[in-house]
Formats: structure tokens, sequence, C-alpha cells
């Protein structure tokens, strides 16, 4: 991470068009990184789609250019959806928010910094303390990141626990969730590579085994009583093709509908799965598929917040050598290939720092 950050408080009133140079997607929206009260404008009449995807998973071809076509046209729409019939079990989700409740209050902040985030190719793996998610917010959440690294999936005969996790156990728990989730990641690419009219096996090869950030979110009452004031996670799209939610028991999710400029409180079912594109996901399909700002603000009714609130999204990512480029069919690219390391970290440089890049920034 950078030596030298640049004041931090700065994050509260910051606009996210001072960080331009850093994006490589086109994103003409401007916004505060942390919500103004009272300057911002909801849209409540907007309904982010749900699709039902157990019509995708009965194999039935009708019923999978269906849900594709539905996927996609909401996507398109605001680069959000929100899943259902997905197949994961609600009590493994309940499950998991248990177990990261359990990783943040029973481990100590020194047992914690010692797994301080570092970059790991193109992913910033480990812990980051409350107000240091990124170096330009103040962002009122612990997050602790795992790439497939810190997973004992592919050479699990050499796998060392004790290098990414606190304590033993924690990993086996958390790798039954990303080994489910792993199943829904080729359905939904070959969904939207159908709804582009590509070949939707196109990236079943670049996806099987792929580089994901599992990130664990915990958002803590300082007093232990009531959420503190101000916006709780900073206005940002996500870097990958696409990430996978688990719809979170607290409320506070907002996405900016770009055709508006106003915001979106999105309150997904138990059990459902919100699902969001990224920066990958807008370059390969020539802008079709937006990178979606959303933010975390404070829950509607403070009153009702008796614990923390956790989340834990699992961003998926192509491997680091893997070039991305616009997909075919799509009009004349406006992007050109690029590896996707070079990408990622040009672009994440403006969370962690100016030497966190590969290469020099440019803008897209």
């Amino acid at each position: 991470m950078s030596k030298s950050p640049p004041d931090i408080d700065k994050g509260i009133t910051a606009l996210n068009r001072e960080f331009r140079k850093y994006e490589q997607v086109d994103k003409q929206q401007a916004y505060y990184l942390s919500e103004q009260a009272g300057e911002e404008s909801f849209d409540d009449d907007y309904q982010i789609q749900t699709c039902d995807m157990s019509a995708l998973l009965s194999g039935n071809e009708t019923e999978t250019t269906t849900f594709s076509e539905q996927l996609g046209a909401a996507l398109e729409g605001i680069g959000f959806a929100i899943l259902t019939g997905h197949g994961i079990d609600l009590k493994l989700y309940d499950h998991i928010e248990s177990t990261t409740r359990r990783m943040f209050e029973e481990t100590t902040r020194d047992q914690r910094m010692a797994f301080r985030a570092k970059r790991h190719g193109s992913v910033n793996q480990g812990y980051f303390p409350v107000k240091e998610t990124t170096i330009i917010h103040p962002d009122l959440v612990e997050g602790w990141v795992f790439c497939r690294r810190a997973f004992a999936l592919d050479e699990a005969d050499s796998f060392n626990e004790n290098i990414f996790w606190p304590q033993p156990g924690f990993e086996s728990e958390f790798r039954k969730l990303v080994l489910a989730q792993e199943q829904l990641i080729l359905p939904v690419m070959q969904s939207l590579l159908r709804y582009l009219g590509c070949d939707p096996h196109l990236y079943d090869q670049k996806l099987t085994g792929c580089n994901f950030g599992f990130r664990l979110n915990y958002y803590p009452l300082p007093d232990g009583k009531s959420p503190p004031p101000g916006g709780r996670m900073l206005g940002h799209e996500d870097v990958d093709l696409f990430t996978l939610l688990p719809a979170p028991s607290v409320d506070g999710l907002q996405v900016l509908n770009r055709r508006n400029m106003k915001w979106i409180r999105l309150d997904a079912p138990p059990g459902s799965i919100i699902l969001n594109t990224g920066d990958y996901m807008q370059r390969i399909s020539n802008d079709v598929f937006p990178s979606t700002t959303h933010r975390v603000a404070q829950p509607r009714d403070p009153a009702s917040v008796t614990g923390p609130r956790i989340s834990f999204p699992m961003a998926i990512y192509t491997w680091e050598d893997e070039i991305l480029e616009v997909l075919p069919g799509l009009g004349e690219p406006k992007y050109p290939p690029v590896r996707s390391e070079d990408f990622h970290t040009a672009i994440t440089s403006k969370y962690y720092g100016d030497d966190y890049a590969d290469t020099p920034v440019s803008k897209a």
C-alpha cells in the first residue's frame, strides 16, 4: 500500500471524478463517495429484477434462453439482479454469517493485524481495519479478503492453513460456501454470453478453477448499541466480471441508477443472491453491461439494528495472465486487449496507492 496516503478524511466529501485517471472503462456518472444528507435523490419506484435460476438449472433449452434474456436485460439496464432458485441452502448462509461474526469477535486486533492485507497477484488479500479499507475514504467496516490461493481447493495436499487464516478451522467452514457458489459461475457467465449473441462456452476454460476475491465484511457498532453516523462503505464499482452477494440480513445496500442519477435502496429477500457486473464485464461487453455504482449506507431504521452488519460477497476474476478483450459481434471495440493483472491493478491503485499498479496508470 502507498507509504504516504492522502488525507483520508477528505474522502467524506470527495467526488468519484477526482479519481477518474484510474478508471479503465467509461464511467460518466458523478457522485460523492459518501452519502450527503439532503443533497441526494432516491428512486423508490425502480425495482431490481428478480431472476429464478431454477429455470436455468433445469436444463430445458427454452427456459435457459428465457432466463438468459431476463438476466441479460436486467444487467444491461442497471448492472444488478436478484437471483432466486440457485439451489444453495439458506442454512449455509446463516452458518457463514455466524462464522464471520466469530472470526472477527473471537480474534484480537493483534491477531488480525498479523494478516494485514498485501498483494497476491491482482488481489489485495488479507485484513483491513476499520477506516482503512481504502486510502481515499474512511469506511466504517472491517474487511477480510481471501482469493483462491487461501483455500484448500486445487493443491489441497500442500495447503498450509496458517499462512492465510488466524485460527484453525475457519478455512474449511468458508470453503463450503466457496464451493457451493463456484457451481454458479459458469451458468451465470454462459447466460450472459448467450444474451450477447456469443458462444456461451467461450469463457468455460477461463472460469473453471478461476480466481476470486471472497470478502468478509463486518460493520461494527462502536458503542455496542447503535450505528455511527455517516456512510458505512464508499460508493464504488466492482472491478470483477461479476459479484455474488448473498442477501445481507441488515439493510443498507444502495445502487446508483445512471439513467436518472438517483439511488435505489436494494432490499433482497433472505436466501437470494444479489448479482452485479463489474469493470471486467463492462470492458469485454463493450459497455453493454455496466459496472454499476453501489454503496452501503446506514440502515433506514437504526433502532432496529441489534448487532453488526455482516456480508460476504464473492467477486469473480480471471487469472492474472488472461487477456481481457471485447467479445466478438459487439461492434467496433471501444477498448484494446489488456492483461487482466495490468487492468485490475491500474484500477485498484486508487484504493491502495499508485505503487500498487503493474504499469503506469492511464485513462480508459
